[in-house]
């Protein structure tokens, strides 16, 4: 076989694993299927493939994508698309080490805000729905994303805390109130709400699992796994989280359980949420645990003099 040939087995075998075990959808695979098939055609113009490229190699195909003036987003997706292609291959033993180790993002790629926008978040979502709608994949592909939907969904819906939802029973998919009761740490309860666009998803998703997996149904946690504790872990769903972040465009270092509850509190308060409500919510036993976000406040009380305060607008003598 031709070094042109056993690089494209070796994307299609790659694509393969992301279809069956992370649950990516049609879209995101013809993306990476693009984006890689870039790749190996660069680096083949040096005489290399992806089992002898370098380092150096990597980042100089990087800076030639740089050059071409591609966006941010899809500059992000073609990182994100080297680093798992050429883990999966070191992991399969096709390769004796991994070359994209030592990769950083370009500069002009790293976003400033800490919180992710709106607009990410919705990014996100956009994605995760995709893999779970298309009737034509395999049945436990399309749960395995709806899976990660409604964690997505449930998790800015609610700003809960990682360990919390994970662990959530699978009563919450079958309640029809908009708030749900919740055990979190020092074992205090609390309600937060759950809107329409979370239940929905449950319920998707729920429908899928009975249908896929009925065994794993049975189990008493909304979100279940062979795992010792019975339900998905934490580390498998921020995993699944960044290999999403990398197929929206986004940087996967910044996409993680923890920033979605960050953009969930201060989405919140830049919509004119109380602090006090938000450390309800949140289950901050001490208001000075969420006064790490009166930033935000602090943008919202400027807009507010500065929109409502009948002098703002009077020039200074």
């Amino acid at each position: 076989m031709s070094d042109k040939g056993r690089a494209g087995r070796q994307i299609e075998t790659f694509l393969e694993m992301l279809s069956a075990e992370r649950g990516a959808a049609k879209n995101t695979l013809d993306a990476y299927r693009r984006d890689l098939s870039d790749y190996v055609e660069h680096v083949g113009r040096s005489g290399v493939d992806p089992a002898t490229v370098t380092s150096d190699h990597l980042r100089e195909y990087l800076a030639a994508v740089q050059k071409r003036g591609l966006s941010a987003a899809t500059q992000a997706r073609r990182l994100s698309a080297l680093r798992q292609f050429h883990q999966f291959l070191y992991v399969d033993q096709q390769r004796g080490d991994d070359p994209s180790t030592v990769l950083e993002a370009p500069r002009r790629l790293r976003s400033a805000p800490s919180v992710l926008t709106m607009a990410e978040v919705e990014r996100l979502l956009a994605v995760a729905r995709e893999g779970s709608s298309d009737a034509v994949r395999p049945l436990s592909e399309r749960m395995r994303a709806a899976r990660l939907n409604a964690l997505i969904e449930t998790l800015y819906a609610t700003g809960l805390r990682v360990s919390e939802l994970v662990s959530l029973p699978k009563s919450v998919a079958r309640m029809r109130d908009d708030f749900i009761s919740v055990r979190g740490k020092g074992g205090r309860e609390r309600l937060v709400a759950l809107g329409g666009p979370a239940k929905q998803a449950l319920a998707d998703y729920r429908a899928l699992l009975d249908a896929a997996a009925p065994g794993l149904a049975t189990s008493p946690f909304l979100f279940p796994s062979d795992a010792d504790g019975g339900h998905l872990t934490r580390q498998a769903f921020a995993r699944d989280l960044k290999f999403l972040a990398g197929a929206a465009g986004l940087r996967a270092s910044d996409v993680h359980p923890h920033a979605l509850r960050h953009a969930f509190a201060s989405h919140m308060l830049q919509n004119g949420a109380d602090l006090r409500v938000v450390q309800e919510l949140l289950g901050h036993a001490d208001i000075a645990t969420t006064q790490i976000y009166t930033h935000v406040l602090d943008e919202r009380v400027q807009a507010m003099v500065r929109d409502l305060h009948p002098l703002a607008d009077e020039p200074k003598p």
